[in-house]
């Protein structure tokens, strides 16, 4: 019986299939033939492959049997998955990377980098006073792999860390606790999951819970904040915020975060690194060695 799978090709060079396996190169699902998605067992979902290409191809996949993302976010997909398909994320491919981008944004907003690149278009040389990382107190929300990396690098910095999860365990603290937890910290990271529970955690309540100055950072998801709430909070000047992610995404032009005062926006470039396609392969290659060997396959989120 043959196999068949359907991937981008960049992400599976240099497997090895046995002869009974016919692979499908592919980067956009729409453009694929009906029959060729319908017959495909094992489906690498292409990175970046928008949201309503992918819910609107899943019907389309009738034997499918392994749904492999490149993405450690699952929230576009996993409303609509078939019955009976196991769904698969890249977790622990975008970590570093992520986590990087976290630090990257705190410290550029700490430092006040943005004035500096502002400074030196105008050929400006003008001191001004920022804030150090060190020594502060940092609530980190989401302790799965990106968070615990971000939390590996807060260290360093001197920072006290306060990792926050679904439930408490060691020194992590449980997400109940937030209220009591919001009003201490300087800065806050958000590395949590987009589901019914995380989606509009950072409302008007939570804002008006921050210490005046304090600094959100967001490398989660946009919805997980209550982008309108943010506005209004920013256009008060009572915190600052440094977003990877935004709601909606892409943000418009005319939306009124871009004005915001005392916030830095990155289009979401977390996980989009050199060292994004070397990880994947390697976590698809692994993944497609055990599929074919029937063994149990990795980071499984529906099996």
């Amino acid at each position: 019986m043959t196999r068949r799978i359907i991937a981008p090709e960049w992400v599976v060079q240099g497997f090895e299939f046995p002869a009974d396996v016919e692979v499908t190169f592919n980067d956009d699902l729409p453009q694929l033939p009906d029959e060729v998605i319908a017959s495909a067992q094992f489906i690498v979902i292409p990175y970046m492959q928008g949201p309503k290409a992918i819910q609107q191809s899943l019907p389309r996949m009738k034997n499918v049997e392994v749904i492999q993302l490149l993405t450690a976010g699952f929230d576009n997909i996993y409303p609509h998955m078939p019955v009976g398909v196991k769904l698969c994320n890249a977790g622990g491919v975008h970590d570093d990377s992520t986590s990087e981008m976290a630090l990257t944004l705190a410290l550029c907003a700490l430092r006040d980098i943005p004035e500096s690149v502002n400074l030196q278009t105008q050929k400006l040389w003008g001191h001004y006073f920022s804030h150090s990382l060190a020594d502060k107190k940092v609530l980190l929300i989401g302790y799965g792999g990106v968070g615990k990396a971000i939390e590996r690098r807060l260290i360093p910095f001197e920072c006290d860390v306060i990792p926050v999860a679904t439930n408490a365990r060691d020194h992590v603290k449980a997400i109940e606790e937030l209220p009591n937890l919001i009003p201490d910290a300087d800065l806050i990271f958000l590395a949590v999951p987009l589901n019914d529970k995380t989606k509009g955690l950072v409302d008007q309540k939570f804002l008006s819970k921050m210490k005046p100055g304090a600094l959100l950072i967001n490398v989660a998801r946009g919805p997980v904040v209550d982008t309108m709430a943010l506005v209004e909070a920013l256009n008060a000047g009572k915190i600052r915020a440094a977003l990877d992610v935004t709601d909606p995404e892409p943000l418009p032009a005319e939306h009124p975060l871009w004005q915001a005062p005392n916030c830095l926006i990155t289009p979401h470039l977390g996980g989009d690194t050199d060292i994004f396609e070397k990880r994947a392969r390697r976590r698809i290659h692994g993944q497609l060695e055990r599929w074919l060997t029937n063994a149990p396959l990795d980071c499984v989120i529906i099996n």
